[in-house]
């Protein structure tokens, strides 16, 4: 088993970051690059992780096994003994040899440095660029990122001249190294605490809160009415862009130079406007620079981006609008189902996607029934107040971590526990449910956080690039500083326990923070602790208070802005809800007229066919007979149809009196 579990780890983590890419990201509409570099800074954090416990659990029996082979002197000075020289460590199931652990830490960790500090900066603005070349946009992804790199330069240049003017400072470079990481982490360290703080309140609520009755769907009703807002911003700024297109595709003629970078922006508009603005072109007028004033290249660069901004926009909100109403429906019908009494839950409108059959065997409508009226509630208040004590205990933890004596942090003293009896096993699931719910804490507000239509993570393939390779960066960034803040809450952090211990895998590549001693003993022990004020101000919504005093609409129970808002969606889910009620009446009529008359209307058909058929067989038959014939016999018959005209005469239905039997009116003549 020595490095199976590592292989297994390593591909069961691809694949879920494989998974996460494909829920947020369009694989088909995007560019591969923007898949891969995203695809890497997921998998390389989710990777470290995922095998960090491993590292726990192989530090601690090499430091076993370091002090059951050395002497009591040599483990009494240069190692703190673990265990009694007459114990016999056992090797873990998931033991990585020495050697490849700080191998892999080193590659992951500085390609992930790499990815977040050099390349999707990069790449962020070759994405947004308006460019019609590789050129261009890579031309305009330097400009944009000359002040970016240019700052970090200038400050690494400042410090390398002041420590070679200063004699004091001796640095070689594995210290330059370290501060460079410990500044790294430093950055990382203080937007880590502020997610956090959000993440280990936010999260055990929203579960909470979702156990309420009705409580999703007035949310459900505030979102839909503010969506629908941002749906019709929408759509008028992809009108106005739209109009600017057409305008600029009908001044520049198909012989104007700049004509490919239009067709290059006629491509990227919806279908709809592209077949009409074909329509309007008239391709064979000439252009001629001294009667007509053109755009130039850069206006239409600027052009470009936007319509790729408008674009991704408008898609995005009519699919997020369809999956609200959807989300809806369903709550409103799991409001009505309640008080059934057959206990089978009745959908409104169908599912329109098929669903699967394995599914749909054994998630009847009475097992539903159950799970979303009885089971759900109560499996969510559970799972809240265990969420709740996560975070109570991740909570105290930050604030006494840095006590070795006594040890007052929960963490250190499970780990501490489980190390005396050699339970591996427990030592990696307390480990990875720890370091998982802090990154579930982390990763869920990168996830939740927006910042205008800049940075928005949006579900069902929807996230533009710009916000991929933004969340990578994130990811990259806050990883190393919680697998530290991690170590540290278990002491297995040689700068918190203090102790004369092997250190970790992943300790020893980021160097004695002993270099930078104000970092080490000051910033990483007392900064954590404002997780505290964080998690009261998200207790109490300060956040939430003050973006809806800004103007920006919030869900909020005692504010009459909300109220608003949420008797506005649910008027707006009525009259989705009529509409799609009309539409499903109007196939099942459309369904019902084809089963009732469809045969019969296939069989009238043949027939018809049929007597043409024969009368074209016998009208042939007539063309071989003597011409005399076919116009006597034909004239009798139209002497005989005149005469019939002429004789009928129209009813008279405002007479006083109507016979039964019209015949009889005209038996005078």
């Amino acid at each position: 088993m020595s490095g199976a579990a590592l292989g297994l780890e390593i591909v069961f983590v691809f694949f879920l970051a494989l998974f996460l890419l494909h829920r947020y990201g369009d694989f088909k509409k995007q560019h591969r690059l923007v898949i891969i570099a995203t695809l890497l800074a997921w998998y390389l954090c989710f990777l470290i992780v995922f095998i960090l416990p491993l590292d726990v659990s192989t530090t601690i029996y090499n430091r076993c096994k370091l002090a059951v082979n050395s002497s009591p002197a040599e483990s009494n000075g240069s190692y703190v003994t673990v265990a009694p020289s007459t114990q016999k460590c056992f090797k873990p199931w998931s033991y990585i040899p020495n050697g490849i652990m700080p191998i892999f830490w080193r590659v992951v960790y500085w390609t992930s440095q790499f990815l977040t500090w050099i390349l999707l900066p990069f790449m962020q603005s070759y994405a947004r660029s308006g460019g019609f070349s590789i050129t261009g946009k890579i031309k305009t992804a330097l400009i944009e990122n000359a002040i970016y790199y240019g700052t970090y330069l200038l400050i690494f240049g400042a410090f390398l001249i002041y420590v070679a003017v200063n004699p004091n400072f001796n640095l070689q470079w594995n210290q330059l190294q370290t501060i460079g990481i410990a500044a790294a982490n430093t950055w990382g360290l203080f937007l880590l605490v502020l997610l956090l703080g959000y993440g280990l309140v936010e999260i055990p609520r929203s579960h909470w809160n979702g156990a309420k009755r009705g409580y999703l769907l007035m949310k459900t009703y505030f979102k839909a009415a503010k969506l629908m807002t941002e749906k019709a911003d929408a759509e008028e700024n992809l009108e106005d862009i739209m109009e600017e297109v057409r305008k600029v595709s009908e001044s520049i003629k198909y012989n104007h130079p700049l004509r490919k970078c239009v067709d290059t922006i006629l491509r990227k508009c919806p279908t709809e406007y592209q077949e009409r603005m074909g329509r309007n072109m008239d391709d064979y007028e000439d252009f001629d620079e001294r009667q007509n004033s053109y755009p130039s290249e850069k206006s239409l660069v600027k052009l470009h981006k936007q319509v790729i901004y408008s674009v991704q926009r408008h898609r995005r909100t009519q699919v997020q609008w369809q999956i609200l109403l959807e989300q809806a429906f369903y709550l409103e019908d799991v409001a009505k189902n309640e008080a059934s009494a057959t206990r089978q839950f009745v959908h409104t409108f169908h599912s329109q996607e098929p669903e699967n059959k394995i599914i749909q065997y054994f998630y009847t409508p009475t097992v539903e029934w159950y799970w979303e009226c009885l089971l759900r509630p109560w499996f969510y208040r559970v799972l809240a107040v265990v969420l709740a004590t996560f975070s109570v205990v991740v909570v105290w933890s930050e604030c006494t971590f840095f006590s070795t004596k006594p040890v007052l942090s929960l963490f250190a003293v499970f780990i501490q526990l489980a190390e005396k009896t050699y339970n591996y096993i427990y030592i990696e699931m307390a480990c990875f449910l720890t370091i998982f719910f802090l990154s579930i804490c982390v990763y869920s507000t990168v996830f939740r956080i927006r910042v205008f239509n800049y940075y928005y993570l949006a579900s069902h393939h929807q996230t533009d690039a710009y916000s991929l390779l933004f969340s990578g960066m994130l990811f990259c960034r806050l990883t190393p500083p919680l697998c530290l803040n991690f170590l540290g809450l278990t002491h297995m952090d040689a700068t918190i326990s203090h102790k004369n211990t092997q250190p970790t895998a992943y300790t020893s590549i980021m160097g004695s923070m002993r270099v930078l001693s104000f970092i080490a003993d000051g910033f990483y022990i007392y900064y954590p602790m404002l997780v505290v004020i964080l998690c009261i101000a998200t207790y109490f919504s300060l956040g939430t208070r003050c973006l809806n005093l800004l103007g920006f609409q919030q869900f909020m129970g005692d504010s009459e802005m909300t109220s608003d808002l949420i008797d506005e969606g649910k008027e707006l889910i009525r009259r989705e809800k009529r509409k799609r009620q009309r539409q499903e009446e109007g196939e099942n009529r459309r369904r019902e007229w084809k089963e009732r008359y469809g045969n019969r209307d296939d069989s009238t058909r043949n027939r018809v066919v049929h007597t043409d058929q024969k009368e074209s067989t016998f009208s042939e038959t007539n063309t071989n007979r003597p011409l005399t014939k076919y116009t006597r016999s034909n004239g009798r018959t139209e002497r005989d149809r005149i005469e019939l005209l002429q004789d009928a005469e129209p009813l008279d239905f405002n007479a006083d009196s109507i016979n039964d039997d019209p015949l009889e009116s005209d038996s005078g003549r």
